[in-house]
This record gives structure tokens, C-alpha cells and sequence, in this order.
């Protein structure tokens, strides 16, 4: 559910990213998240309320704290915006594997989903998922779902190191890893701007209609194929 995102994970980091950068700073994967997140600031210099990470020079702890507290700031700002850069999501993803990892947070899964894609795995067919949240991230909404530990249901995950989910060559970049045509791919999603890329590409795509998903225009209800459910997707006959 949408609201998973909206109402758990991302208050999460919102709530919780300055005390767990004060705790993990000395470590080197805390360090490149930050490094990610400073070379991501340099290049959003230009842009309104963009806010810089200065570098930090070791005199002290009042200097720390206020390099801390431009990380927060900025990531702070870059959720405000919605924004998907990849500096942000793997700071997210972090924060996210030790939040499973405690049992603060679990991973809310729709209930026709598992049973369908079992159905679709025991057909033949391969499932992948391609998110704006990171590889890690998946892994971890999969790993410590209200379903259990699902990973084994995935042939693969993509993120937006394949490239942005609105870009057609996205999911060329895709089918090519994966070694499928693009027209032998069916893409589910929620957004209507992803679905239009993936049919640039010759992918198959139907629309999910799910509770607090954004609303669709009757044009977008008319011309794409929509589901509510997965148990509305049918198998391929063998003829």
C-alpha cells in the first residue's frame, strides 16, 4: 500500500535520520551514504532551497553536529521535493535494513499478491521488481513483510541505477539484463508517466488500482488496462 510508504517508511527516516547518522557516522558505509549525499548536493547547487553539505575538517564537535545537521536539512528537502536521486535512497535503504532488522518496521504486502505470483512462477514465467527505492531497500520490504521472508518469489530487482523509471530506455536497459524481449514483459505500476515509458519500449503494461494511489484522468482510464487486483491478470494459455 501506498500508504506504507507515506504513513511508516518515510516518516521513519524523517523522525529518525539525525540520530542514526550521530550513531553510525564513524562508519564507512555512513560515510559514503554522506559522500553520495554531498556530491548529489554540488550537482542541486543551482536549484531553490538546495541545501549544501560542507565538508568536514575534524575540529571538533560543534562542527560535527553542524555537518550532521546539513545532512538532515538536506535530506529533509530532497523528501519534501519527492525527489528519487540514488544519494537519498541509499541513505533510506540503510536506515530502512536496521528499522527491519529491530522489528521496528515490517513490510505490508496486498494478500492476492503472493498466492498470484506463486501461480505465475509454478506457469514458467520469472518476476522482477523495478523500484525508485533501492535494490536494498526492496530486499528488505520482501525480507520482513507481513508475509514472511518473500525473497524467493524474485528473479531480480532493479532500481534507478538501470535508469528512471520514466525513461523508455529504462526498461530496454532491462529486458536486455534480464535476456527477454521487451514485448515479452508485462509491467505493473501505479503511474501513468511510467506506463507511457514502458510502452515507448514495447512493454506491455497494465495500471494498478490500489487504495491511496493517485487518481487517474478518464483519457488514462480509457486507454490503459487497469487492475485492482492481481488475481485480474491471467496466465498466457500454452497454445
Amino acid at each position: 500500500p501506498v500508504f506504507f510508504c507515506q504513513e511508516t517508511l518515510f516518516p521513519y527516516i524523517k523522525d529518525n535520520v539525525k540520530e542514526y547518522l550521530r550513531a553510525h557516522w564513524e562508519e564507512e558505509e555512513c560515510q559514503r551514504d554522506v559522500g553520495l549525499l554531498r556530491k548529489q548536493a554540488q550537482e542541486d547547487s543551482s536549484l531553490d532551497g538546495a541545501v549544501p553539505i560542507p565538508l568536514e575538517s575534524g575540529s571538533g564537535e560543534e562542527e560535527l553536529e553542524r555537518v550532521i545537521q546539513a545532512v538532515v536539512d538536506n535530506v529533509h528537502w530532497q523528501m519534501s521535493l519527492d525527489r528519487k536521486t540514488t544519494a537519498l535512497k541509499q541513505l533510506q535503504g540503510h536506515m530502512w535494513r536496521a528499522a527491519y532488522a529491530t522489528g521496528h518496521v515490517k513490510g505490508e504486502i496486498f494478500e492476492d499478491v503472493v498466492p498470484a505470483i506463486r501461480k505465475w512462477r509454478e506457469a514458467g514465467m520469472k518476476v522482477y521488481i523495478y523500484s525508485s527505492g533501492s535494490v536494498e531497500a526492496q530486499k528488505l520490504l520482501f525480507g520482513y513483510s507481513t508475509e514472511g521472508d518473500i525473497l524467493e518469489l524474485f528473479d531480480g530487482h532493479f532500481d534507478t541505477k538501470i535508469g528512471p523509471k520514466v525513461e523508455s530506455e529504462s526498461y530496454r536497459r532491462i529486458a536486455a539484463s534480464i535476456g527477454c524481449a521487451t514485448n515479452n514483459i508485462l509491467f505493473l505500476t501505479d503511474v501513468p508517466r511510467e506506463a507511457n515509458a514502458a510502452e515507448e519500449a514495447d512493454t506491455h503494461v497494465a495500471v494498478v488500482i490500489r487504495p491511496g494511489n493517485a487518481g487517474l484522468t478518464d483519457d488514462e482510464k480509457s486507454y490503459y488496462s487497469l487492475i485492482s487486483s492481481f488475481t485480474e491478470l491471467f496466465l498466457p494459455s500454452s497454445a
